[in-house]
């Protein structure tokens, strides 16, 4: 979370990253577990971290999140995809929502995996795009 490169499309990594921090994310992340029995995961490859992400329910609907390590950029929509075979899955998750700040201007995979935009939205002081991609298939 401290890599620059991660930090230019993360409009809210406003703070200096480090251990104390990192625990009271945890904390947080944790807390949407026990809140909603879903959260964000660990995402490993070859046995390796690459990068964490997930679902987190924003008032009725639920977000879906994802950051890679910038070595590991190019499993972005491998690791998408498995997670949205989670969500149709579910039946709690209708559909899926994603928030990418402005900065995002390749939105290509968002695309084919038929996300749609529809407007934009103020996050805790920061504007994102917001996308949409329905998961029920009934």
């Amino acid at each position: 979370m401290s890599d620059p490169r991660l930090a230019e499309h993360m409009p809210l990594l406003t703070f200096d990253w480090d251990e104390a921090t990192a625990a009271g994310f945890v904390a947080k992340k944790e807390e949407h577990w026990a809140r909603n029995g879903l959260g964000h995961w660990a995402f490993l490859a070859d046995g390796q971290y690459v990068g964490w992400g997930g679902f987190q329910k924003e008032g009725d609907e639920w977000d879906f999140g994802l950051v890679l390590k910038p070595d590991r950029f190019g499993l972005g929509i491998r690791i998408a995809r498995k997670a949205l075979e989670f969500a149709v899955a579910d039946e709690r998750i209708p559909f899926v929502t994603f928030l990418l700040p402005p900065s995002r201007r390749n939105i290509g995979a968002l695309k084919r995996l038929g996300a749609r935009h529809i407007g934009e939205v103020n996050y805790d002081g920061a504007r994102f795009l917001k996308f949409r991609l329905e998961t029920d298939l009934t």
